[in-house]
């Protein structure tokens, strides 16, 4: 077998590029909130704003991990959402404590990941495309996405029987 049987399948996200909701619940802005508000600063004016909305449609996100089989998760919330005035004097409890959800931790991120926004915002890159036209922000699995879940269930399969 190429895989180890409890091997991890797994996927990450990104606060500015998925999350949404930029002022929702006590939400500070982030660097990425001021530097896209000034004017000038991105082409057509874009903002990460809404984005996929994943902060209020989390739900769909949930069903999307589930399409692919991933064994793990990696969500992630904007670091101005836990400390809205970029200080631990004041820890957003709403970003720890949402519906239940045991966050157990927060990690800070490359620079090297937003590489791809040299070139604006693609809707080439990804597991899913979202349709930021739609209100719904509906989700449509890509190829890579559906080659991804094949692979991960294969290999489950010959792990797990």
């Amino acid at each position: 077998n190429m895989f180890p049987r409890n091997f991890a399948w797994g996927a990450a996200t990104a606060a500015y590029q998925i999350e949404g909701g930029w002022q929702a619940d006590g939400k500070g802005p982030s660097i990425w909130d001021t530097f896209c508000h000034e004017e000038g600063r991105v082409c057509g004016a874009q903002t990460g704003d809404v984005t996929c909305n994943s902060y209020e449609l989390w739900e769909k996100d949930l069903k999307c991990i589930q399409q692919l089989g991933l064994t793990h998760y990696r969500f992630s919330l904007s670091w101005a959402r836990l400390l809205p005035d970029g200080t631990t004097r004041n820890v957003n409890q709403k970003a720890v404590r949402e519906d239940g959800v045991n966050v157990r931790g927060y990690f800070a991120w490359s620079l090297l990941d937003n590489f791809e926004w040299a070139d604006g915002f693609d809707l080439r890159f990804g597991l899913f495309h979202v349709d930021f036209s739609d209100a719904e922000r509906r989700r449509t699995i890509y190829r890579s996405g559906l080659e991804y879940a094949q692979i991960i269930s294969k290999y489950k399969a010959e792990h797990y029987k």
